[in-house]
């Protein structure tokens, strides 16, 4: 795929220059679809044994990635992409890190039999399995001593901002100084692998090698989908990220019809998956780029390189190749970041950490099945048990708050006063009236154990009701007949307008009673302990 890389730095770069909405983003492969993308064809076909096939299956999954992106953009739905969390994201992309650096391990090592697997285990099974016989120390130590050199460059260019060309010319250091080492040692006469020979120029179309019938068509469609998907989420959120630092707005569905139209036009150029870059847009952002014409430049020194001087890289040897992808997937290990999510959301850690680890010891699919799949178990949880909350009085004020958050809010004496904090649905109307009458009986049993005054009324605070369906109506029916059982009032506070209408439609404003529905809660509090006052 190396010249694949080389021309998808250059064609779909300048097809988002002329459509795409983000001024820094910068276009090109990444590491993390580049790995999804070569995980998935691979088993499927064997790039060794089918190189055709296998060329071809990438061309029609580009297509269909760019199809995919394209029309979430026309149609609107690019909210689908939300539900891959911030926290799922990082864990996978965390996970790819991990999963990217170890499969650089056969090219730093000089291993020529390794797996075509990616989980954790089946790659260290076959680094032990070759420590004796397959590894070969000129290129260890070629690998070895440019890695240390990337990462120092990126050490400095964190250290010291105005250095922050540093780490991004190190790349290029390396390749042409581990390239000039090679060819006058002849390093690859005592078995360093290189790169071989590079076709000079720009590939033919690839138009007539696309899929569009025969059993490669849906197997190229999976692969699109999920690429084109991740490859979305990587785009937009770099995109989002220097559009809040610059304080501009990003056009989310122009942005998926751009990143699809070139995908599209890229898959009939001889290109795959292409994305927005992160480390290319923070070379963008730190040299100043204000325009998506820094694409246009990359795009013409991309075709420089591939017209004038490819074949002098014919003795680069893959060691340095390697160190050079892993010194930069190192920085996707956003430890910091899981660590900040396991203080402020556990169901968010776990998120994270089962994308994490469904990607190293599973694979790249898993991991974001894993992913999207917690994901949607943490809405799902928050739906259908939304939180309730016992509010009490704030000494010197009319204000009542959550007594949890509040230790010194005082509960009145003879009212319970709930608050639901969500829209009440069919999903979740059972639950809220069942969490209510727990927080009745539980008070009720407090009072009676403290010798305080019976519980006379329940106040239900719904200002953060901004809906309710025909369950949650009846939900209210329910706690209206269970509350007249005990010889209780239930008293609404604060329902907002779409709420008071399916109430009032329903006709359960004429049982409660429209006395018995009020604005604010210390209104509903002032009225219960009035009425209570004026009883004999």
């Amino acid at each position: 795929m190396g010249l694949l890389v080389s021309d998808s730095s250059f064609i779909p770069p300048l097809i988002y220059a002329a459509m795409g909405s983000s001024r820094d983003i910068a276009i090109g492969p990444v590491a993390v679809v580049s790995l999804l993308i070569g995980s998935l064809l691979q088993a499927e076909v064997d790039h060794v044994k089918n190189k055709e096939e296998y060329m071809r299956l990438a061309f029609t999954a580009t297509f269909f990635a760019g199809i995919t992106q394209a029309a979430l953009g026309f149609l609107r739905l690019g909210f689908l992409i939300e539900f891959l969390s911030h926290a799922a994201i990082v864990g996978f992309m965390g996970g790819a890190a991990i999963t990217i650096a170890l499969q650089q391990l056969k090219y730093v090592l000089g291993i020529a039999n390794f797996t075509r697997k990616t989980d954790i285990v089946s790659v260290m099974e076959s680094v032990w399995r070759s420590v004796h016989h397959g590894w070969n120390w000129q290129t260890i130590v070629i690998g070895v001593s440019f890695l240390v050199f990337l990462l120092f460059a990126k050490y400095i260019g964190k250290k010291k901002r105005k250095l922050f060309w540093v780490p991004a010319i190190a790349p290029i250091i390396s390749v042409i100084l581990a390239t000039f080492f090679v060819y006058i040692t002849r390093a690859d006469k005592q078995g360093v692998q290189i790169v071989k020979h590079i076709e000079q120029g720009i590939n033919p179309s690839s138009v007539h090698m696309i899929y569009f019938t025969g059993p490669f068509v849906a197997k190229g469609f999976k692969i699109g989908v999920v690429c084109g998907i991740v490859g979305l989420t990587e785009a937009v959120a770099i995109g989002r990220t220097f559009a809040a630092m610059k304080d501009y707005q990003l056009d989310g569905n122009k942005e998926m019809v751009a990143l699809g139209t070139m995908n599209i036009v890229g898959s009939m150029t001889s290109c795959y998956v292409t994305t927005g870059s992160f480390s290319r847009s923070a070379v963008n952002f730190m040299a100043g780029c204000k325009t998506p014409v820094s694409n246009v430049v990359m795009s013409v020194v991309v075709l420089l390189t591939l017209l004038v001087i490819t074949p002098l890289f014919k003795y680069t040897p893959n060691a340095i190749l390697g160190s050079i992808i892993i010194s930069a997937v190192i920085g996707l290990v956003d430890y910091e970041a899981a660590i900040l999510i396991w203080k402020v959301d556990k169901l968010d850690f776990i998120a994270c950490m089962g994308a994490f680890f469904g990607v190293v010891f599973v694979s790249v699919e898993i991991g974001l099945l894993i992913a999207v799949a917690i994901s949607f178990a943490k809405i799902l949880l928050q739906v259908t048990r939304p939180r309730t909350a016992l509010l009490g009085n704030l000494p010197g004020t009319t204000i009542y708050r959550n007594i949890s958050q509040y230790p010194e809010a005082k509960l009145t004496p003879g009212v319970v006063i709930v608050r639901v904090d969500s829209a009440i649905y069919f999903s979740n109307s059972n639950y809220v009236r069942e969490r209510i009458l727990r927080w009745l009986t539980d008070e009720e049993d407090r009072a009676k154990a403290l010798g305080l005054p019976k519980i006379s009324s329940l106040i239900v605070e719904m200002s953060p009701v901004i809906d309710i369906d025909t369950s949650g109506i009846h939900a209210l029916e329910d706690l209206y007949k269970n509350l007249q059982k005990r010889d209780m009032q239930l008293i609404l506070s604060n329902p907002g307008s779409v709420v008071i209408e399916k109430l009032q439609a329903s006709k359960l404003t004429e049982h409660i009673g429209s006395s018995h529905i009020f604005l604010a809660v210390s209104d509903a509090v002032r009225f219960c302990t009035t009425k209570s006052m004026q009883e004999p």
